[in-house]
């Protein structure tokens, strides 16, 4: 698929030739689960003893020996206490790692609540009557719903799942996806398959209570290094649960019949309004095999990310700069040979640094001096990224997608470009609209870089660091290219000797 990147499936491929058994001993001594078996044989281990110690114990106070009763008794409470403190812990998060890993979600759709009333009055005239034949029939929809459970979840086990997404994506415009399923199984196929998007809606910000890691300490108010007992531990908090960014996924994929050993793709289209990071962490298989009594959803932790650059639209404000903009930029390009061409006369796009006065003087009329155009042709495309607050939200979107355009139509011309932000300067033009794709007001280099992983409030952080002088960040001057600058400031504040070789777009503040 054109623009496309392959990934990965989620899961192992199970078909695959497997390593040697010397080889698959190592990989498993070095994997996770080895860990996790150690871990359980050292709680077996320390609650064996804890029961030997105890038993010895009893053993000790029905001989009349005290101090070797307490003693006993003590290590046993001591080993019992380090093994529940220790292991449990660590054994029950990785149970529940590997139960969330394949947790399935029910919910009852109409025909099964229904199918439930039905089966309710019908169990209860059973009782009434004491019918033998109404208890079979009773025992008949109860067994259907036990059976719908089962299979649908035979159905949706171990399938693989993989959602490729396009590489370069704008907003506005619609780009194809591909979600693929396959059923590595050798004999059981899948039925009635929904790909769904497993995301819960919420827009604001939530207190929500969660278990943190913590150590426990002893004395409390000593510092770490002066502590007798250190020990993991957890603690229940309640913290503010940001929203997260904006899904991919909206829709649904369904495939009706998946055989084994078999793959099936589906192409989705997919449009995203706004610029900016989508983000899902997991998708969802559903199925209502084999009775449509329940939809059962099994969760599949597949992270996807993609970067939305900005509108590229040749809108009127767009048709309306170009022409202005190209204009400039051939005078500053005729200007900057250093062999004269020719005397000419004055054209009013012609700029005023070029005019001859002498010859002018001669010929009464205004005359310019052209001349021999160099081959290069530099441009440089900036982002003046205005204070938080300066314009509109509405403006400085349109000012952001302006420049995307405009950075967007010059790639396409004969001309060595380069691109800037405040604190960054590139020449690559895809890596330009992905800084335009993040930024914020008043944000600059990592702020407004790619996409960044860390804490929200980490991320507050740099969004907050304004640079003093976003304009001087841009280094303008650094270079003899000619600047097309997209700024939010009056007309006044900029410096004079910007204005020979750049062009200002100024953004209308609405």
């Amino acid at each position: 698929m054109l623009g496309s990147k392959q990934v990965g499936t989620a899961y192992a491929n199970p078909l695959k030739s497997s390593p040697s058994a010397p080889n698959r001993l190592v990989q498993w001594l070095q994997s996770a689960s080895a860990e996790v078996w150690v871990k359980f044989l050292l709680a077996l281990l320390g609650l064996g003893l804890a029961f030997a110690t105890a038993l010895f114990s009893t053993v000790s106070r029905d001989a009349g020996n005290v101090w070797a009763t307490v003693i006993l008794a003590s290590t046993s409470l001591v080993l019992a206490t380090l093994v529940g403190l220790v292991t449990v812990p660590y054994l029950a998060r990785r149970v529940a790692v590997e139960r969330l890993r394949e947790s399935f979600d029910y919910d009852v759709t109409r025909a099964g609540i229904v199918y439930a009333l039905v089966t309710l009055v019908i169990g209860i005239a059973a009782l009434n009557t004491g019918n033998n034949l109404l208890y079979i029939v009773v025992a008949a929809m109860l067994a259907a719903i036990l059976v719908s459970g089962v299979v649908s979840a035979w159905v949706l086990r171990w399938l693989e799942l993989d959602v490729r997404l396009p590489e370069h994506v704008f907003a506005g415009r619609p780009v194809a996806g591909r979600i693929v399923v396959r059923n590595p199984r050798r004999f059981l196929p899948s039925f009635s398959i929904r790909v769904v998007s497993t995301r819960k809606k919420r827009k604001k910000p939530s207190k929500q209570w969660r278990w943190e890691a913590t150590t426990f300490a002893f004395p409390f108010n000593r510092p770490s290094e002066q502590q007798w007992l250190r020990l993991p531990d957890r603690r229940l908090r309640r913290v503010t649960i940001v929203p997260p960014p904006p899904g991919i996924f909206q829709g649904m994929a369904y495939f009706p019949f998946l055989p084994p050993q078999a793959e099936l793709s589906a192409d989705l289209e997919l449009r995203f309004d706004q610029r900016g990071r989508y983000r899902e962490d997991s998708f969802g298989l559903a199925t209502r095999f084999p009775f449509a009594f329940l939809t059962k959803t099994r969760h599949v932790s597949l992270p996807r990310e993609v970067l939305v650059y900005p509108r590229i639209e040749s809108t009127d404000e767009v048709f309306e700069v170009l022409p202005l903009v190209r204009g400039e930029w051939e005078s500053f390009v005729r200007g900057r040979g250093s062999e004269l061409y020719r005397i000419r006369e004055y054209m009013p796009e012609d700029s005023a640094r070029h005019v001859d006065w002498k010859a002018t003087a001669k010929s009464g009329s205004l005359k310019v001096r052209e001349f021999a155009r160099e081959d290069e042709r530099k441009l440089c495309i900036a982002f003046d990224n205005p204070a938080s607050g300066l314009i509109s939200e509405r403006a400085y979107e349109k000012s952001v997608d302006l420049t995307a355009s405009l950075a967007w139509y010059f790639s396409t011309q004969e001309a060595e470009l380069s691109f800037a932000i405040p604190g960054r300067r590139t020449r690559d033009l895809h890596e330009f609209l992905a800084w335009l794709a993040v930024i914020e007001p008043g944000t600059s280099e990592a702020a407004a870089g790619a996409p960044e992983a860390g804490a929200p409030e980490t991320r507050k952080k740099n969004e907050g660091a304004r640079p003093t002088d976003a304009l001087r960040e841009l280094n303008l001057g650094s270079s003899d290219a000619y600047n097309i600058v997209v700024t939010a400031r009056p007309r006044g504040s900029l410096p004079t000797a910007l204005w020979n070789g750049s062009y200002f777009i100024f953004a209308d503040p609405d």
